[in-house]
């Protein structure tokens, strides 16, 4: 498997950002936006993942699982819109949870978090 990577380690609330685990990205925590309205929620969240695999020479295009935590499940209509102009026909595996976040901002703060797997093949020796 090889060296395990874990990039944006967080001492302070023990985790890290995201981890590269053999042919996998493991992405924790994407969020942006906090406190605006869920659409610009799950973009900011989307734009955050993408800046995290830009790191590692990948892109949404990689991803293959996401785990979705809303505040309100009502929301997934409005996840879905941004999804189908995001990946554009090639979406990942996905499963949507809903969840009251303990988060500053209350319930006007975060209503959006999303976790992922990505795909990064290692090259070969």
């Amino acid at each position: 498997m090889g060296e395990i990577i874990r990039h944006e380690v967080n001492g302070e609330y023990a985790y890290s950002g995201f981890v590269e685990a053999g042919d996998f990205i493991f992405l924790s925590f994407c969020v942006g936006n906090v406190g605006a309205a869920v659409e610009e929620q799950v973009e900011g969240a989307l734009n955050d993942m993408s800046s995290r695999l830009q790191q590692v020479g990948l892109t949404l295009t990689d991803v293959v699982k996401l785990d979705i935590l809303l505040r309100d499940v009502w929301d997934i209509p409005v996840m879905e819109t941004v999804f189908k102009r995001r990946f554009q026909g090639k979406y990942p595996a996905r499963k949507t949870i809903s969840t009251e976040f303990a988060h500053i901002g209350g319930p006007q703060g975060l209503k959006v978090q999303i976790d992922g797997v990505a795909y990064k093949p290692r090259k070969a020796d």
